[in-house]
């Protein structure tokens, strides 16, 4: 069985529509899907109605936006009451947080030289439900002042470059809390990836565990060396965490995440759909 728990659609900052996106899965040969766009839940029953029809399995999913200490943390939520409204009401905020940045970066790149309005950026997302700073990217793109996402993030959109604006994530003890009263399992996306290490300890993750009944870790993605993944194997299984492995998807997006290219094994995917179903979640 061949699963990818992390894969994201243009309701998100993905490139391909939900529809489009279970047909490359089915192209890729996987059998369970999750889609996981940031902070909504608006692609999945599109996904899963075209899963239904071609045989590919679609997990609901999301990753939300989080922090600690100050530091972005993202959270992998599968089996989730949708209609959940302590979390849906935590998403939408979400989501008008970073639409309210827009304008601040905007100004900030045309400061910088590089004029860009919001409504050049809402025309790159082609409507999506999140907006984010890979929105911004596209439209820099489009305007001929970048090549790629990489670049915009590398030269001016990242943290602490030129143009980056802070906003406002759920704490991430909270952000697990909302997901399991969601009737959802917990899984933090990319532990080790951008600096995170030295945020996402070992002690700490044993106080999510403990105090909060944080599920799994996502140990195999593309930004954790051989190294990373066999630490995180090792310690995720010292404190009883789901692993986790998947290919955060972003379609043209993002390279080097082909559909696939990270998988979860089977017997961790069933840890995670017990979970679940203990909960009272979606399976």
């Amino acid at each position: 069985m061949r699963i990818d728990l992390h894969t994201h659609s243009r309701v998100s900052d993905g490139t391909d529509t939900p529809t489009r996106l279970v047909l490359k899965a089915l192209e890729a040969g996987l059998d369970v899907i999750a889609l996981t766009d940031h902070d909504t839940f608006d692609g999945v029953l599109e996904a899963a109605e075209v899963g239904k029809r071609v045989g590919v399995r679609v997990v609901t999913g999301l990753e939300m936006s989080t922090e600690v200490a100050g530091h972005s943390v993202h959270l992998l939520g599968y089996g989730c009451d949708i209609h959940d409204e302590a979390l849906t009401t935590e998403l939408s905020a979400l989501r008008r947080a970073r639409a309210q940045r827009l304008p601040a970066m905007c100004q900030k790149l045309t400061d910088l030289g590089l004029a860009l309005t919001v409504e050049e950026v809402e025309a790159a997302s082609r409507s999506a439900r999140a907006l984010g700073r890979p929105h911004v990217a596209d439209a820099l793109v489009a305007k001929g002042y970048v090549t790629d996402r990489t670049e915009a993030f590398n030269k001016w959109l990242g943290v602490g470059m030129p143009a980056w604006v802070p906003r406002y994530n759920t704490d991430l003890a909270r952000a697990i809390t909302l997901v399991h009263g969601s009737g959802g399992a917990a899984v933090i996306a990319h532990p080790w990836a951008r600096g995170n290490a030295d945020v996402l300890t070992a002690p700490l993750l044993e106080s999510l565990v403990l105090g909060y009944g944080l599920d799994g870790i996502e140990v195999d993605h593309e930004d954790h060396d051989a190294d990373t993944r066999r630490l995180l194997f090792e310690m995720g299984g010292r404190l009883g965490l789901v692993r986790t492995g998947s290919s955060d998807y972003h379609g043209t997006g993002k390279r080097g995440h082909d559909l696939g290219c990270n998988l979860t094994r089977k017997s961790a995917f069933m840890e995670l759909v017990s979970r679940i179903r203990a909960r009272g979640g979606v399976v």
